[in-house]
């Protein structure tokens, strides 16, 4: 239902009144009329600087923020996955007890990090690496590291829950058969790893798209993404109609990701259908 509404409110025309759009269809002197409205789409692309920008800003940050955190998280997801039961199990609640403290509180306590004045580059100025402050704040870094703190969990989890399971005698097999590791990586434990990859990714990145939070506090005008712009269309500009169009236009850019997931699916399917067939044959 949030959905239909908001596509029926992506069509309609904004005024002054509550709520503040015109209805879509209705009744009016017992003759039934209808409110169809396309510029509301069309002023995205005419102004596409201040919406569509923000949207190819939103995607750019979202990817390299995700492949970040892939590239963490899966050293540390083998490192737990490869543990003894007793240690996996101490990890696994140090994975996730970010999720018992507010994001906000992590955020804030990075400001302290990044800062001009902050840890970081007091201790650079301290040894001698830097003589005036790294301007680290309202940059893409910023916002990176904000991500990947607040979401670096969600990669780690269903990468974890992929290697855990993934058999070792496949691994022995391999290097028994005089396989170099980078070889063994490459043929064996990547593929078999590939659906936590696009779990986590999609955990990671569809959410990143989105974020209001991490810009607001970490990045600058350049860092500008979707969430901020449909806040100031919702609540400042009062611009349901607009922001709903672009709503829509978000959820059209995190369908594709979701698509190309399934499709994955879909090919391992068919090639372990395959397999079985030929084994039994």
């Amino acid at each position: 239902m949030p959905l239909v509404e908001t596509v029926q409110v992506s069509f309609t025309t904004a005024r002054r009144s509550v709520p503040p759009y015109a209805p879509l269809w209705g009744f009016e002197d017992g003759a039934f009329f209808t409110n169809f409205n396309l510029e509301n789409y069309a002023l995205l692309f005419e102004y596409w600087q201040d919406y569509l920008g923000p949207a190819a800003n939103s995607v750019r940050l979202a990817f390299f923020a995700t492949l970040v955190c892939l590239l963490f998280a899966y050293p540390m997801a083998w490192w737990i996955a490869r543990s003894s039961a007793r240690m996996r199990t101490i990890l696994l609640v140090l994975v996730m007890l970010p999720f018992w403290t507010s994001s906000l509180l992590r955020l804030y306590a990075l400001i302290g990090l990044l800062n001009p004045n902050g840890f970081i580059n007091s201790v650079l100025m301290y040894i001698g690496l830097i003589d005036q402050p790294i301007g680290m704040m309202q940059t893409d870094f910023s916002i990176y590291m904000g991500m990947v703190l607040t979401y670096l969990p969600l990669m780690i989890l269903p990468l974890y829950a992929t290697m855990v399971r993934l058999d070792g005698d496949l691994i022995e097999a391999a290097a028994d058969l005089g396989g170099s590791r980078f070889h063994i990586f490459a043929t064996v434990i990547l593929p078999l790893t590939v659906p936590g990859i696009i779990a986590g990714s999609l955990l990671v990145f569809i959410p990143a798209v989105g974020e209001f939070v991490v810009p607001a506090l970490l990045g600058g005008p350049d860092q500008l993404m979707i969430g901020k712009v449909l806040w100031t269309e919702f609540f400042r500009n009062r611009d349901w109609p607009v922001a709903a169009s672009l709503a829509m236009l978000l959820i059209a850019i995190l369908t594709v990701p979701i698509i190309y997931a399934r499709y994955q699916d879909g090919r391992q399917d068919e090639a372990e259908a395959h397999k079985l067939g030929d084994a039994s044959s």
